[in-house]
């Protein structure tokens, strides 16, 4: 009988023991799974920034060079299937009764781009995004300027279309609606019923010259001062994982004090 009740307390040690142990292997799985987990948050914030850096090299040397003919933009297109931020000059006459709207912000003022058709001096056509009219102006007739007509000489530059929807929360485009909110090219070549052996396969957007359009949107909207934070989400991630692995280091440290 007394050394069942002198056993006790040494089985009750080794039991409490036995879950502290188990314990301290969840933690140390825990802290080493988080651990790598903000070091691959560090590495992958590297990598974009790495990416980023060359994407704004790479759109700040094309728009520093000059305008380029059509052609040769066509020219570069069918070599890469890029032609994003080439300068380029076009001649011709918009078809204004297939202007489409791509819900936009410009100057913190909720509105449209207008997207023209552009038939240009050989009869290919070109899709334009002319530029930005606040949301009560996308109708034509409720925009204080007329429509401008015959050949206009237009500066502006090339843009790629998108190959897929950017994300689940971008809506639906609402093509009957001639509404878009995101440039789905062939589906805005279908509403605007070009033909697409002769379509230029890109778009143009615009610039802010707006004496060779006349009155109308305002040109110049492209987006090139592209953000570029990836290097303190880097920073943050990395000082994430340091601080866990001292938090983690002085847990085990105490634990072994008490240990002893």
């Amino acid at each position: 009988m007394n050394k069942v009740a002198d056993d006790a307390p040494t089985l009750k040690n080794a039991g409490a023991k036995q879950a502290s142990r188990r314990v301290g292997l969840l933690f140390f799985v825990f802290v080493a799974l988080a651990f790598v987990a903000l070091l691959l948050l560090g590495n992958w914030q590297v990598s974009r920034l790495e990416w980023k850096e060359q994407l704004i090299s790479m759109i700040d040397s094309r728009m520093e060079q000059p305008d380029i003919s059509i052609d040769d933009a066509l020219t570069q297109w069918k070599k890469t299937g890029d032609v994003d931020y080439l300068p380029v000059s076009v001649r011709g006459t918009f078809i204004h009764q297939s202007e489409q709207h791509y819900l936009a912000t410009h100057g913190g003022q909720s509105g449209w781009y207008v997207y023209t058709p552009l038939r240009l001096d050989d009869g290919r056509v070109l899709i334009v995004n002319r530029g930005f009219v606040p949301y009560s102006l996308k109708e034509p007739s409720s925009r204080p300027w007329p429509a401008v007509e015959g050949i206009v000489n237009l500066d502006g530059l090339a843009r790629n279309p998108l190959n897929e929807k950017p994300g689940w929360v971008v809506p639906d485009n609402a093509p009957d609606d001639r509404i878009w909110y995101w440039k789905d090219f062939a589906s805005m070549r279908d509403a605007m019923a070009l033909d697409a052996d002769n379509l230029v396969p890109f778009f143009v957007d615009a610039g802010d010259g707006d004496t060779n359009v006349g009155k109308g949107p305002i040109g110049g909207v492209t987006r090139v001062e592209l953000p570029n934070r990836h290097l303190q989400y880097a920073v943050t991630w990395y000082g994430l994982a340091g601080a866990l692995f001292v938090v983690a280091g002085f847990f085990v440290w105490r634990s072994y004090r008490r240990s002893d």
